[in-house]
C-alpha cells in the first residue's frame, strides 16, 4: 500500500513499517501523538506559551520530515495543503509539520480500511 503514495521512497516506507507497527489500530489523535507531531501547549495560569512538538518517536519524525520535503513537490494533496498553509501566513517548518500530521493520519486510515492512496 505504501508504494502507491507519491513522495515517499523505500527508506521512508521501511521506517514507517518498522517503527510504527500500531498504524491502522489507533485513532488520528493517538497516532499523531505517537509520531510526535501533536502541538503541546506550555500554559500556566495567565501565561499562554508557545505550542511545540516533542517526544515520542523522534527518529521516525525526522524521516517523515525529509519525506514531506519531497511530498510537497510531488503529492498533489499534500502540496495543496502545504501551499494553503503558507499562503495563510504559517511559517514553512510549521506547515511541513502540519503536513506530516495530515500524512500520518491519511496513512492510518489507509491501513485501517485496507485501501490505497486516493488521488483526487
Amino acid at each position: 500500500m505504501l508504494e502507491t503514495v507519491k513522495g515517499i521512497g523505500p527508506v521512508t516506507q521501511a521506517a514507517i513499517l518498522s517503527q510504527l507497527p500500531e498504524l491502522g489500530h489507533l485513532n488520528r489523535r493517538q497516532i499523531s501523538a505517537l509520531v510526535g507531531v501533536c502541538p503541546y501547549d506550555r500554559d500556566s495560569g495567565q501565561l499562554r506559551g508557545k505550542r511545540a512538538i516533542w517526544g515520542c518517536r523522534s527518529g521516525l519524525r525526522a524521516t517523515l520530515y525529509m519525506a514531506m520535503l519531497s511530498a510537497v513537490r510531488y503529492n498533489p494533496q499534500i502540496k495543496s495543503f502545504y501551499t494553503s498553509l503558507v499562503a495563510h501566513g504559517k511559517p514553512k517548518k510549521v506547515a511541513i509539520t502540519a503536513c506530516i500530521r495530515k500524512f500520518i493520519t491519511i496513512l492510518n486510515a489507509m491501513f485501517r480500511d485496507q485501501k490505497d492512496w486516493a488521488y483526487s
